[in-house]
C-alpha cells in the first residue's frame, strides 16, 4: 500500500476547495468517493453518503446559495499507508437569499488513495475534462468534517 506525498495531498484538496470557491456543484463533488461521509457543525444529523450532500447542496443552490470566495490556510497534511488526512482553516464568503455572509471554520478532509480504478478524479473533474482512469497515487475524500473556530477572548 503506497503512502501519498503531502504534494498529491494538496493537489487533491486544492482541487476540492477551487471547485467549491466556484460553486462548480461537478467538480466539487468529483472529489469525494460515492461513500463518503460529512459532519458539518450547522447540520442537525451527518450526511452519509455523497447524495445525501448533494441532494443538501441542490437545495441550498435552489434557496439563491453561491460560493463568492474561499480560501485555506494553516494547513496540515499527515499521510499515512493508503491516505491521508488534511485540516486547515477555511475562510468562506457565500451569498445567500438573506444577503452576504462570511465565515471562518476549522475543516479535516480525510483521502483515500485509488489505484488502478475508473473514475472521475478531483484533477479531471477541475480541470473540466473527461472521467479516466486513475492514476497510481490519486487521491479521493472519503470523509470530511466542518467545525467552528472558538473566538479568542481579548
Amino acid at each position: 500500500m503506497l503512502t501519498p506525498t503531502e504534494a498529491q495531498v494538496l493537489t487533491a484538496a486544492d482541487a476540492i476547495v477551487a471547485a467549491f470557491s466556484r460553486t462548480d456543484t461537478d467538480a466539487y463533488f468529483a472529489g469525494f468517493a460515492p461513500e463518503a461521509s460529512f459532519v458539518f457543525h450547522p447540520e442537525t444529523a451527518r450526511l452519509n453518503s455523497r447524495a445525501e450532500y448533494e441532494t443538501l447542496w441542490a437545495s441550498w443552490l435552489a434557496d439563491g446559495w453561491r460560493v463568492t470566495a474561499c480560501t485555506s490556510t494553516d494547513r496540515l497534511v499527515q499521510v499515512f499507508p493508503g491516505g491521508a488526512v488534511f485540516s486547515h482553516t477555511v475562510h468562506t464568503s457565500v451569498d445567500t437569499s438573506a444577503g452576504p455572509e462570511s465565515y471562518v471554520e476549522r475543516e479535516s478532509i480525510i483521502f483515500r488513495s485509488v489505484a488502478n480504478a475508473v473514475a472521475s478524479t478531483v484533477a479531471s473533474a477541475a480541470a473540466g475534462t473527461e472521467a479516466g482512469a486513475v492514476a497510481d497515487g490519486a487521491l479521493i475524500a472519503i470523509h470530511e468534517h466542518l467545525s467552528t473556530v472558538p473566538e479568542v477572548s481579548s
